[in-house]
């Protein structure tokens, strides 16, 4: 007897809806996007208990007849691809026919629709895959289905759903990409009866995500607006460079308006504000890229939320052209370095000295002219500032007195350089026949920083390493510090370097988590509340991690909608930073880390408490500050690391030093 069967249709739909349906949000992405295709004007998400105990989507769009409502529900049943060729085109948002199929099978499912030809609507109920009743049923032109009790017959994949909480954060956040990306359609979003998001319908992207975001979002976005049509277009917005964020949740990515995460666009729009944000931080983002629909493929995910692009580097190099002319256009970017024209590259090696030492002349020109110009210094005819070409002053002549011209016309070009022994053939050749004053002038300066070049320094980055705890000693010494962001310190082992902000982010750190446990955190109440708006997604997660807020110092107000009001906040935290502190703890709270546990929250809020509070980089310190911050960072819990894992030490030892120096 053979061993291969064919599975039965309720077995292989839920497996398919293993791939489709991962949780409740992808429900409604299939739901919306089917409704997107019908043309609706108007979609309408109710939702109870994170969507697991009820998911309605209603628009209305063109409708179902009887019969199609019925074939709507079976496997590879769709309207939206007829032959193969259509594959490799795809326009529209759905396509495969898996979704309907497989969300009947692990849930109870009823829909309700109406097209323009129909006397009247048709309701649908199917349950765990199987049709239970088709009926005629009052109904406005456009379709409703709702979903009931997800996984009701599959509990090993209900055990895996997340939190309420979570899993309304992943409706919101989905609808709120839907919203973004179809402006022209009114979004309505309710969740347990209360309406979190109304969208009408907008004239365009900005007002869209004006919609949804406030105006202090918009008022800080810069236009994008790059590439060919017909081949990769990109527009949107980003935000300035000061809107930065710790996470990619404020990151909405679109392929031909589709909703997708895709690598290649985020990594790109990273690499376009390099050098503009620190490392760990990331810009907002509205862009929306248009190709060909034959130069991506969007069948490479079974939700359709990942795409490939044919021809990636064109589509990579379009996004940071177009994000770096929106920063250069600000005023972010420097002109050399925008897009489309020429970046000034470093001089050549042999006449970066040359460029020095003309400085050094300026410089020392000046001073001449400011030492002969003092009122208890008399001047006369031998000694008259003159112009740096002006024919008074020759290098490589005595510069304690200058010379007049016709010492400088006796002093020639050919001269200084026959007076150079170690000048070599090949640089007298160059200068061999200057035309001018100025050109015996810069041509004399690149001979003798040619003669006088220095090899370079031997580096000691290999041997500077992190330090490990049980290596550290009480007796450290404060010695200065380096550009006003590390301490330079010594021990009985060496020299050591540390970092200013990271030490004071460590000692606050283990501050707020022992008050913490003892007793709450010191407040300062603000003069004038903060009152700003959330986004939705924001909004879902303020009712997660409001009482642990409240735990590190702030008074926080929940106004009408998704308004909130900062009234306190805590003691060392200066109140300019409250808001972007709020904002970067509601985004830190990302989607699984909402159901991680309660501990782990506290941690993530402390730390990011003690990054804001904690004295900045270029922050010049005194000797008795720098003790302190040592004397406190070697009495916390990890004295050698912050509280985001990056190292606090450095340490350069002295049998280093002596190897350096071959000592030993």
């Amino acid at each position: 007897m053979g061993k291969i069967k064919v599975l039965p249709d309720q077995l292989s739909n839920q497996i398919a809806a293993g791939e489709v349906i991962e949780r409740p949000a992808s429900v409604a992405k299939e739901l919306v996007e089917n409704s997107i295709d019908a043309g609706a004007k108007r979609i309408e998400i109710h939702f109870e208990g994170g969507g697991r105990r009820l998911l309605r989507v209603a628009d209305d769009g063109e409708g179902m007849a009887r019969d199609d409502a019925i074939l709507a529900f079976e496997r590879h049943a769709t309207s939206k691809i007829s032959r193969l060729e259509d594959l490799f085109e795809i326009r529209t948002l759905g396509f495969r026919g898996e979704a309907l199929a497989s969300i009947a099978a692990v849930s109870r499912v009823e829909l309700v629709t109406k097209c323009d030809d129909e006397p009247h609507g048709t309701r649908v109920r199917i349950e765990g895959g199987k049709l239970r009743d088709v009926e005629p049923a009052a109904h406005p032109r456009g379709t409703t289905i709702t979903m009931r009790d997800l996984f009701f017959n599959v509990p090993a994949r209900r055990k895996f759903l997340r939190s309420e909480a979570t899993e309304s954060f992943h409706l919101t956040n989905l609808i709120t990409h839907y919203a973004l990306a179809h402006p022209e359609i009114e979004f309505t979003l309710i969740n347990n009866g209360r309406e979190t998001l109304r969208a009408a319908p907008a004239l365009d992207l900005r007002e869209r995500a004006y919609q949804i975001f406030g105006a202090d979002f918009i008022e800080n976005l810069l236009l994008v607006e790059g590439g060919e049509r017909g081949s990769a277009f990109v527009r949107g917005f980003v935000s300035a460079p000061r809107e930065r964020r710790t996470s990619r949740d404020a990151q909405y990515l679109f392929v031909n308006g589709r909703f997708v995460r895709d690598k290649l666009i985020a990594r790109a729009l990273s690499e376009a504000y390099r050098s503009i944000l620190p490392h760990g931080t990331y810009p907002a983002a509205l862009l929306f890229l248009d190709v060909p629909f034959d130069e991506v493929d969007v069948n490479v995910h079974p939700a359709k939320i990942e795409v490939r692009f044919r021809r990636p580097e064109l589509v990579a190099e379009t996004i940071r052209e177009a994000v770096r002319a929106a920063l250069h256009g600000a005023g972010y970017v420097p002109l050399a370095v925008a897009p489309g024209e020429a970046r000034i590259e470093p001089a050549p090696s042999r006449n970066a000295p040359f460029a020095q030492l003309r400085q050094e002349r300026i410089a020392f020109d000046r001073s001449h002219q400011r030492e002969f110009a003092r009122p208890d210094r008399p001047l006369n005819a031998d000694h008259k500032p003159t112009a740096p070409h002006g024919g008074d002053i020759v290098v490589g002549a005595r510069t304690d007195r200058p010379l007049n011209a016709d010492r400088h016309e006796a002093i020639s070009f050919e001269a200084q350089a026959r007076a150079s022994a170690t000048t070599s053939p090949a640089a007298l050749e160059r200068h061999s026949a200057p035309t001018d004053k100025a050109e015996k002038m810069d041509a004399t300066l690149e001979i003798r920083a040619e003669r006088t070049a220095l090899p370079p320094l031997a580096s000691v980055s290999p041997l500077v390493r992190e330090v490990e705890l049980g290596s550290l000693s009480s007796d450290i010494r404060p010695l200065g510090q380096l550009e006003d962001s590390y301490i330079i310190a010594t021990d009985a082992e060496g020299l050591l370097l540390i970092d200013q902000h990271v030490a004071h982010e460590r000692i606050l750190f283990d501050k707020y988590r022992a008050r913490e446990e003892a007793r709450p955190i010191e407040s300062q109440q603000l003069l004038v509340p903060e009152v700003f708006d959330l986004t939705p997604a924001q909004a879902a997660a303020f009712e997660t991690i409001a009482d642990e807020l409240e735990a590190i110092g702030f008074a926080l107000m929940r106004l009408s909608g998704r308004t909130v009001a900062i009234r306190a906040v805590p003691a060392d935290l200066p109140p300019a930073e409250a808001r972007n502190l709020l904002l970067e703890a509601l985004e830190a709270v990302d989607v699984e880390k909402r159901g991680a546990a309660r501990e782990n929250l506290r941690d993530r809020l402390a730390a990011a408490l003690a990054c804001r509070a904690a004295i900045k980089i270029n922050t010049p310190l005194t000797m008795e500050k720098m003790r302190w911050l040592i004397d406190q960072l070697l009495t916390t819990s990890s004295p050698t690391t912050c509280p985001h894992g990056r190292p606090i030490i450095l340490r350069l030892a002295l049998r280093d030093i002596e190897k350096g120096f071959h000592r030993t």
